[in-house]
Parts: structure tokens; C-alpha cells; sequence
């Protein structure tokens, strides 16, 4: 997984700016014009059109002040990131009993910070993601500061990242308006996880026994569907003690306090969705924050949505039907999923079925269905979507639904999203073509990345057709640099 800063990112800060700055802004379609465009064709036809405008194989003017020789590094360090072995090798390493020790750690921190976490990491603090978020700016790419901190596990800690969330959502005042789409919250880093784990058993629990009352869950949105797994619950779980009930108060105010500074800042705050053991406490909290703040249009608060999840697409139907009861506008972030490691070995723990479909297909048809129903209620002026995919179809299919939705590209309420080091060439495409496209940039100490880096190399693993575009575009440039090369 060794990947260098400014070789294997396609948008190394020392490159950034000369290499697209002009590209990009240049490249903003006329929303009237597109419109009438998208429009006045059908189906195929449309498809073709957007796909067109996707231009995602133009190598030479995207790699314009790139040298040949960085990249052809770039080539050869994504090529390794696509090499299961090397990956595989990456994942144990980082999660090896051996990182406990000080002589393993210090030295394996070193090499990780100039490779693997200088790929997907913005830097260590607010100041380092603020620098790169301003590049992304001058390349038309909007940013969203994602601090990787998670699995607090008590009070102090909530607290302790819940002011670095605050600080990062108070930092984008200083940054220039608009650059920054969203805040963004792991709930687990702001509520003690083992309460997480205690509140989402009650709530399966409840979900069995409708008659099964939880004082402190009175209203709200709908959590879990029929399909939805309850395994990991056979008896009835203790009540919250007096202390659990405290401090999932205090979750809930430091939550409230995160969204007040957004509808402050004029910004959306996207909450993270995360392991399954936790998810449904993490959806409770969710839901009460929306029908406090997303009365109105657009949302303040957006859940997270993994398409992985063989009941993904019930629940987000039950939420958008409950949404619609309590005439709030609910805000989605729609993502594949992270956590395909842990969740599948948890059910194989129960010796039950995976939560997540028995295929790759199955979760890309869930993935562009969920986003084409979100899509719909934008149109129907009911709800907001943030289309979080590295695959190119997802990307073009959702562009192309938008455009036959007669949608602007240019509207806040659906934007695009890729992760920093994934997917670049797909954000530079988007982009170009009007749409409106975010970098989420990790941030944070070396020591405190390792599991959102644990989850990348994951990611990769399953995915690796994730580079497979890039890698050929690169391969496509370097071609005709030595083709030109040789006929002079």
C-alpha cells in the first residue's frame, strides 16, 4: 500500500493548482443550456449524451504540468494498491498485536504517514485539511473536513472530539464561501460506544416486541425494517441505567450543538453511518436531529445510507414515509459501505446470513435505485442527496437521472462525493461537466487515521476496480507523451 504524497495522488498539493485551475473553470456548462439539451432527448440517447460530457478519459489536458516521470510512479503506486496481496499484507500489518508495541509503532508511523495516510489523509490538524481544501477550491472541487477520530469510550473523549468537530465547523468561515459543502460527525466519537451497542440492542429488541415500550424513544423516524437483521439479540436487554440515560442526554446536546454551528455557518452537516452493532442507536439520534432542524428545505442533517446492506432500501422507503408524516425534508449521504470485513464475520459469528448481498451486482442495483428514488424526491422538492460512489456507472447514472429530472447540475441539494486518493479522475470529470463535486479530506494524527486506513485498504481489497480508470488514463497519457516524444 505505499502510496507517496504528490505521486500517487492525482492531486498532490505542489500540482494541484497549475494542473486544472484553468481546466476546470473553463469547463462550466451553461445550466439553461444543458437543460434544454438533456430534455430533448430520451433514454440511450441521453446516456451517450452525458457520458460524453463526462469526459473522463481526456489525459492530456487533465495531466497538463504533471511530468511523465511522476506519472509513471503514480501508475506504478496505484498499480500496487491494486495488488490483493500487497493489500492484504497492508491490512494485517496495521491491525497487527505488534503495533501495541512502542519499537513497532514509532517506526511503522513513519513509513504509513508518507505513504498510505499521505494518499488518503489531508494532513494532522485543521490547518493542514484547510490548505488542501483551498487547492481543491481553485480547482472548482468543493471539500468536506472529515476528522477520523472514532470509538470514544466515555465522556471525556466525546467531549474531546466533539470541540475538534466544532473547531472544523467554525474553521470554514475562514475559508472561502462555499468551499465547504458539509460538516461532518461520526456519532461514535460524540456518544460512548458501548451505550451505542446498548441503545441499538434495546431498539431490536423493540423491533421484535412492538409492545416492548423505551421512554426515551417516544417519536421519531422509523429505524428498522422487516428485512432487518435482529440476531444479536435473543433475551431482553437490561434498561438504561440512570448514568446511560445521562449520557445519552449529553450525546444528544452535543449533537444539537454540531448542527446549530452548521445552520449557523449555512452549511449541511452529514452524520456518518458505521458498524451495524451500532447503527440503528446512531439512526435514533439521527432522526430526532432532523425533526428538530430539517423543517425546512434543504436539510440541515443528513443520515448515511450503506447500500451494501440487504435492508438498506427498505429503510431508507420507511424514512423517506416517515419524513413525509413529520413534513421534514430528509437528507441523505448514499454510500456502498465499509465495514464488509466486520459485518460479514459478525453474522458468520451467529451463524446466520451476511447482512450484505451475496454480490457486487446486487449492491450496485441497490445503490443506483436508492439514488434514483432520492433523486425523484429532489425533484418533488422533498429531500436532499448526496451521491457518495467511486464507480463510474453510479456516477454517470445518477448525472443522467439528474439531467432527465431537469434538475440544475449547479443545485445544492444534490451533489457528488469522493473520498481524498479515490476516484480522482471521476471528481475531475463531474466537475468539468457542472456538477456539483466534494473531496471528503480526512484529517488527524497518524495514530488516530489507522482504522479509517484499515478501512480504505479494505475498500480496495473488495474493490479494485476503483483505480482500474485512473490507472488507464495515466497509462493513455504517457503513451502519447511517448509517442509525441518519439516523432520529434
Amino acid at each position: 500500500m505505499a502510496i507517496r504524497r504528490g505521486v500517487s495522488n492525482l492531486f498532490s498539493k505542489s500540482i494541484w493548482c497549475s494542473s486544472y485551475k484553468g481546466l476546470v473553470n473553463n469547463a462550466i456548462f451553461s445550466r439553461d443550456k444543458t437543460t434544454k439539451a438533456a430534455l430533448s432527448i430520451d433514454g440511450e440517447q441521453q446516456h451517450r449524451a452525458v457520458s460524453n460530457i463526462l469526459d473522463l478519459e481526456g489525459g492530456e489536458a487533465t495531466f497538463s504540468g504533471i511530468t511523465s516521470k511522476e506519472l509513471l510512479k503514480t501508475l506504478l503506486m496505484l498499480q500496487m494498491v491494486s495488488f490483493e496481496p500487497v493489500v492484504d499484507l497492508s491490512i494485517k500489518t496495521l491491525t497487527s498485536p505488534l503495533m501495541q508495541s512502542p519499537l513497532f509503532r514509532a517506526p511503522l508511523h513513519h513509513v504509513v504517514k508518507r505513504t498510505t495516510y499521505s494518499h488518503f489523509c489531508a494532513g494532522e490538524d485543521v490547518a493542514d485539511a484547510s490548505a488542501t481544501l483551498e487547492r481543491l477550491w481553485q480547482l472548482g472541487l468543493r471539500g468536506v473536513f472529515y476528522y477520523g477520530m472514532e470509538d470514544a469510550v466515555d465522556n471525556a473523549s466525546c467531549d474531546k472530539n466533539f470541540t475538534v468537530f466544532l473547531q472544523v465547523i467554525n474553521q470554514s468561515s475562514k475559508l472561502p464561501p462555499d468551499s465547504v459543502s458539509f460538516g461532518c460527525v461520526k456519532i461514535s466519537a460524540i456518544c460512548p460506544i458501548q451505550l451505542l451497542e446498548h441503545v441499538s440492542s434495546l431498539l431490536r429488541w423493540q423491533h421484535k416486541n412492538k409492545e416492548f415500550k423505551l421512554p426515551w424513544n417516544e417519536k421519531g423516524l422509523p429505524i428498522l425494517a422487516a428485512e432487518s437483521p435482529t440476531h444479536s439479540v435473543q433475551t431482553m436487554p437490561e434498561p438504561l441505567t440512570k448514568e446511560e440515560e445521562h449520557d445519552w442526554t449529553l450525546a444528544h446536546q452535543r449533537l444539537w450543538k454540531l448542527c446549530r454551528a452548521c445552520e449557523i455557518q449555512g452549511m449541511p452537516l452529514v452524520v456518518d453511518a458505521e458498524y451495524m452493532s451500532l447503527q440503528p442507536a446512531i439512526d435514533t439520534i439521527v432522526y430526532a436531529a432532523m425533526l428538530e432542524f430539517n423543517k425546512g428545505c434543504p436539510p440541515v442533517v443528513y443520515g448515511t445510507f450503506q447500500a451494501y446492506l440487504k435492508d438498506t432500501k427498505p429503510r431508507l422507503s420507511l424514512a423517506l414515509k416517515g419524513a413525509s408524516e413529520h413534513g421534514i425534508s430528509l437528507g441523505v449521504k448514499l454510500v456502498r459501505g465499509a465495514y464488509i470485513t466486520r459485518e460479514t464475520a459478525v453474522a458468520a459469528s451467529y451463524n446466520v446470513p451476511s447482512p450484505i448481498h451475496p454480490s457486487i451486482q446486487e449492491t450496485h442495483r441497490c445503490y443506483d435505485e436508492c439514488a434514483a428514488i432520492m433523486l425523484e424526491e429532489v425533484a418533488n422538492g422533498k429531500g436532499s442527496l448526496l451521491v457518495g460512489t467511486h464507480n463510474v456507472n453510479s456516477g454517470k447514472a445518477a448525472a443522467s437521472k439528474l439531467d432527465a429530472l431537469g434538475l440544475s447540475r449547479s443545485d445544492p441539494r444534490v451533489q457528488f462525493a469522493q473520498l481524498m486518493g479515490m476516484a480522482d479522475v471521476l471528481s475531475l470529470g463531474l466537475a468539468q461537466a457542472g456538477f456539483r463535486v466534494n473531496k471528503f479530506l480526512a484529517f488527524g494524527p497518524v495514530s488516530e487515521a489507522i482504522s479509517f486506513l484499515v478501512r480504505r485498504a479494505e475498500e480496495n481489497r473488495g474493490m479494485l476496480g476503483n483505480t482500474l480508470l485512473d490507472r488507464r488514463c495515466i497509462r493513455k497519457e504517457l503513451q502519447r507523451r511517448f509517442q509525441q516524444l518519439i516523432r520529434i
